[in-house]
């Protein structure tokens, strides 16, 4: 898959699942926080913002993400990408709280959104 139009991506604070599909195929990569321990003041800031880091840089060429995973963990990567990473921000056309579904479930639920979201916007969704 050279290009990938979509993608849905579970994140929570500690560790995050990325799979980039088309009609035929699936890619799948993860993306995990580092566990290294200061006591520095922040350092779990610190560490929490190059996971996000991280993970964004892994979004970079998907046009539209679908981001999903439990609330506080969501809300955590739409803050930091809104005020650090605003061009990955703006393509997460969607954010969902879901717990914790198989990649196979993840896919699913994601073609059936990008469906919807598609068809919304006028797009044709590729077959």
């Amino acid at each position: 898959m050279s290009t990938t139009q979509h993608a849905v991506v579970w994140t929570d604070h500690h560790h995050a699942q990325v799979l980039r599909f088309d009609a035929e195929h699936v890619a799948a990569s993860k993306v995990k926080a580092a566990t290294h321990h200061t006591a520095q003041h922040g350092s779990g800031v610190r560490t929490e913002h190059e996971y996000f880091g991280a993970l964004c840089e892994e979004l970079e060429g998907i046009t539209e993400v679908l981001a999903v995973g439990p609330k506080t963990g969501l809300e955590a990567f739409r803050h930091y990408a809104e005020k650090h990473r605003p061009q990955t921000a703006r393509r997460v056309v969607g954010w969902e709280v879901v717990d914790h579904p198989s990649e196979n479930q993840l896919v699913a639920m994601a073609r059936k959104w990008f469906l919807r979201f598609d068809r919304m916007a006028g797009n044709p969704t590729p077959t």
